[in-house]
């Protein structure tokens, strides 16, 4: 490999774990900085319940929530343990599973919530720039004027506002789908066609809500940049000359306005996520969004942080793969 194209890898890593850094530093630092003090709160929801009412059993209890939410000594002291936990993989015990391990909790819930947004963000990409090219490139159709109002009534609807409407319309009033969770309580993981397609019929509704939002996002930026593209010069020449119309939509228009779309991906990668968060919730998917929303509605002062944590690396590392491929679309962009 030529020292140039090392030297744009080593720029975008560099760039990516600044990202990664400040963000991480940034979890830590606004808890410490928040009004709320989570040993407090955890404290007088024990007493709620009846709980620790001694003196005694309250300040133990005190100093114990204090050492392992890693609240002990100097901010800076704090803030060196919290790296040498993180670096070894160590993000002290969940307090709403306790004693099981912010990271073995991260763990099992990370897969569920990658091939969720993996799998939705493939789709809606691919299936809302094509018919976006469609729509851009036969603009008069009656069609492409049906579609384009039909993305435009789905783009601004919230996420979870669809995840409820898919919810009451497939799971309550026409019960197709199961109304929550990841596959048929019982069943074991395994390669059998019972265990895929309890997983894809439990995935189906979470991820369809994720995938019809985005396709209305990606099919309004494409039609509008083949409205563009169309109008240029060479398309017409391309046209006057008699070449195909298939070949000019996807030799010319297409290969020229998808490439603003490969970046908008990279950007939109953290709203899927949110969104992905929001709909776990809705359908009691397994995955960091339910993980995380438990941690905030139980307090879990630890595993808020793990899950705000493992976003920000993930959103990152996702960025830098798409950054580092933008040059094998767009040969006019260098590796310098």
């Amino acid at each position: 490999m030529s020292s140039t194209f090392l030297r744009y890898i080593a720029q975008r890593v560099v760039q990516c774990i600044l990202v990664i850094f400040i963000g991480i530093t940034i979890t830590f630092l606004v808890p410490r900085f928040s009004p709320t003090d989570p040993v407090e709160a955890a404290v007088n929801r024990a007493m709620m319940m009846g709980q620790y009412s001694h003196p005694d059993a309250v300040r133990m209890m005190k100093e114990a929530l204090t050492k392992m939410y890693g609240l002990d000594g100097t901010l800076g002291q704090q803030y060196i343990r919290f790296w040498k936990g993180l670096l070894s993989g160590d993000l002290g015990p969940s307090l709403s599973s306790f004693p099981k391990p912010v990271m073995s909790l991260i763990r099992t819930s990370l897969p569920w919530t990658a091939g969720l947004l993996l799998v939705s963000a493939i789709i809606s990409w691919t299936v809302g720039n094509l018919l976006g090219c469609l729509a851009g490139y036969f603009g008069n159709q009656r069609w492409s004027q049906v579609i384009g109002m039909i993305a435009m009534a789905l783009h601004p609807i919230p996420y979870y506002i669809m995840a409820f409407v898919l919810l009451v319309a497939l799971a309550y009033v026409i019960p197709v789908f199961p109304i929550g969770g990841a596959v048929d309580i019982g069943l074991k993981p395994s390669l059998g066609w019972i265990y895929i397609s309890s997983l894809l019929r439990h995935a189906f509704l979470p991820a369809l809500s994720l995938v019809l939002i985005g396709v209305g996002g990606w099919f309004i930026g494409m039609r509008t940049l083949v409205t563009n593209v169309v109008a240029e010069d060479y398309v017409t020449y391309a046209k006057y000359a008699g070449v195909s119309d298939r070949t000019i939509m996807y030799q010319y228009v297409m290969k020229n306005a998808l490439l603003p779309q490969i970046t908008g991906l990279a950007m939109q990668i953290g709203l899927i996520f949110n969104g992905a968060l929001i709909t776990e919730y809705v359908f009691s998917y397994p995955g960091l969004g339910y993980l995380a929303y438990n941690a905030i509605f139980t307090g879990d002062y630890s595993l808020i942080m793990g899950v705000a944590i493992f976003s920000i690396v993930g959103v990152s590392l996702a960025v830098l793969l798409i950054d580092l491929a933008y040059p094998l679309f767009d040969p006019r962009v260098k590796y310098q």
